[in-house]
């Protein structure tokens, strides 16, 4: 009886020591633009608000359907193709919308 009683507190113990080793994992996310997939944490989410508006959302928390992109101009300028974005958020993108996600994004892009 005594035997089984250790065996289970090792077997716990064991599990407890697997448990924390392993690391955590993070989320990763595709780029449209090069297709590349990275952590969440370093690309840029573009959302399709309620309104039918594309915004940059800096957070990733707003709420819609959403895309990723690199900080890279050419990830950018691909991405920002209509065809590309219109696909992947499954809606028609404004003309005037696009222009002033063009004009916003030159905050978020690596200095190069």
């Amino acid at each position: 009886m005594a035997t089984v009683i250790v065996q289970r507190v090792a077997v716990r113990e064991i599990w407890k020591m697997k448990k924390k080793a392993s690391p955590r994992k993070r989320p990763q996310r595709t780029c449209i633009g090069c297709r590349q997939v990275k952590d969440k944490s370093i690309l840029i989410r573009l959302v399709l608000t309620a309104e039918g508006r594309i915004e940059i959302d800096p957070s990733g928390k707003k709420a819609g359907r959403g895309t990723y992109l690199c900080r890279n101009q050419n990830c950018w300028r691909e991405g920002l193709n209509t065809k590309n974005l219109e696909k992947v958020l499954k809606s028609k993108v404004n003309k005037a919308n696009m222009a002033e996600l063009i004009e916003k994004n030159q905050y978020y892009l690596e200095q190069e």
